[in-house]
């Protein structure tokens, strides 16, 4: 079975690690709890809403994607497993059902908000440890305020 050395020392990888893994819980969850809302929308602003979680969804997964790697690349082992998302996430869950497009867009809101606070406290935790991981964490960080302004520009 072939191994990957981390570029980085010990210290390093483990704190540049459990950012990247803490940041794949929340986008891997972010995507389903959009995806959630999506199938399920309705009211008013369907079409906007719906599509524009689309939006959130490819985010999210192209996020996954490439903190996943970067979790690699240094020697740390992703774990996206639904049971490890669900046992580890922090995202509130939205009810079952149809969900009306004013509370999708205030939730998503919030749930944004949250996830953006998380991923400003990785960025801070990788400035000395791995400057790399920070720069993708920060350009991850930038869409989701991003996305966190066009929603909250609906309520």
């Amino acid at each position: 079975m072939a191994s990957v050395k981390s570029p980085l020392n010990e210290a390093a990888m483990k704190a540049a690690g459990d950012a990247l893994q803490g940041a794949l819980i929340d986008l891997i969850d972010l995507a389903l709890v959009a995806k959630q809302a999506h199938w399920n929308l309705t009211g008013r602003n369907f079409k906007v809403v719906h599509e524009h979680l689309d939006e959130v969804v490819a985010l999210a997964r192209g996020g996954q994607d490439d903190v996943a790697e970067r979790a690699v690349a240094i020697g740390a082992s992703p774990d996206g497993r639904v049971r490890t998302v669900a046992d580890r996430t922090t995202i509130p869950q939205l009810e079952a059902g149809r969900l009306a497009d004013d509370k999708v867009v205030a939730a998503i809101t919030d749930i944004l908000a949250q996830i953006i606070a998380r991923f400003r406290e990785r960025i801070a935790a990788t400035d000395e440890p791995d400057p790399v991981t920070q720069d993708l964490l920060i350009g991850i960080t930038a869409e989701l305020e991003k996305q966190h302004w066009m929603f909250q520009a609906q309520t």
